[in-house]
């Protein structure tokens, strides 16, 4: 049990003890990275980056095929689509090639599914063009 001491309005200390956990005010430490680990994480973002590219681009070459100018859908319905398939595919592609998508934060995911969805567009406006 901790005790804390606080002041009343009137001048007097009042003991109160809690069962909460002292804080700790140190911060937490930062691993710091080798030279190799350094090179593989590079390595494998950059493997992570040309995946996630190369099915961006297939989807808009697919949307190109199925849909041509996307007149006749909505659009925004598509990238939905086309950002769920992705999302599925690459949780299968990349423990395929080795890298652990155990390690992949939302921030990860966020990153990857932007590529896809910002290179089927770019694909896509290509072709239509």
């Amino acid at each position: 049990m901790k005790k804390e001491s606080k002041v009343k309005s009137d001048g007097t200390k009042k003991v109160v003890q809690t069962d909460a956990p002292a804080v700790s005010k140190k911060p937490a430490a930062i691993k710091v990275k080798t030279p190799e680990e350094r090179k593989v994480a590079h390595i494998q973002g950059i493997i992570k980056t040309a995946v996630a590219a190369f099915l961006g681009m297939v989807a808009g070459l697919g949307a190109f095929l199925q849909f041509g100018a996307g007149t006749d859908t909505k659009w925004y319905a598509v990238l939905v689509i086309v950002g769920v398939l992705a999302y599925y595919a690459q949780r299968l592609i990349y423990p395929a090639i080795n890298i652990n998508t155990k390690e992949f934060g939302p921030k990860d995911w966020f990153y990857v599914e932007f590529i896809v969805i910002d290179f089927c567009l770019v694909t896509w406006v290509l072709l239509l063009n």
